[in-house]
């Protein structure tokens, strides 16, 4: 069976840590990688223009951008393709605030290997399907959150391209609800008048046989 190549998009200007990644991820047996650098905030925004990687690795100091504003301008550019910094800095408050603002990890360089490595690439893939598929499940609860059309008669919803559902399905299809019909007792006295005759008079009959 062939394996998956991940396509990894390594944002990084200074040679010697290029060939760093380069070196610790051909050590990496278990999965193939496909590693595309770029020394310029610039060319790796084309790049993700062009096409998305499965990951990027970030340095935040490149040269025509720094710091955090690398990540956001990154994140903004590349949507739901996960991030992991890689920084010479064992910056504690700053791994904090890039984690808080959308990167799935950070590791720094001088502590690399493959292991760590490949585990953060595989784990950060994984963890941003995650989140994906989360925000997609928020969006539907959401969807049943806001002003709904419902017909004041047949009580059947209007979805946002203008058809009608009945409403049990329109709430089915856009949650994870599940229903089981039944009639209450305020239908069965307007629909089925004898019938709800009948169960108040067997109600007033055993309450009355049950009076000592």
């Amino acid at each position: 069976m062939k394996k998956h190549t991940i396509d990894i998009l390594h944002f990084e200007d200074n040679p010697a840590d290029v060939l760093l990644v380069r070196e610790t991820l051909s050590e990496v047996r278990s999965i193939a990688c496909r590693l595309r650098d770029v020394g310029r905030l610039s060319a790796g925004l084309r790049e993700l223009a062009a096409g998305a990687p499965d990951i990027i690795l970030l340095d935040l100091e490149l040269p025509d951008s720094r710091g955090l504003a690398s990540l956001a301008a990154v994140k903004k550019e590349a949507g739901t393709v996960p991030i992991i910094i890689m920084s010479g800095l064992a910056d504690e408050d700053l791994a904090v605030r890039a984690v808080q603002e959308g990167a799935q990890d950070y590791l720094i360089k001088g502590r690399l290997d493959a292991d760590l490595l490949i585990r953060a690439i595989r784990y950060g893939i994984e963890r941003q399907k995650l989140l994906v598929k989360l925000r997609a499940a928020m969006d539907q609860i959401n969807t049943l959150r806001g002003l709904l059309p419902i017909c004041a008669c047949c009580k059947d919803i209007r979805d946002d391209r203008g058809y009608w559902h009945q409403i049990d399905d329109y709430v089915r299809n856009h949650s994870a609800a599940e229903f089981s019909h039944g009639i209450c007792p305020d239908c069965v006295d307007k629909l089925y008048p004898e019938l709800a005759a009948g169960k108040k008079v067997k109600k007033r009959s055993d309450e009355k046989g049950g009076k000592k």
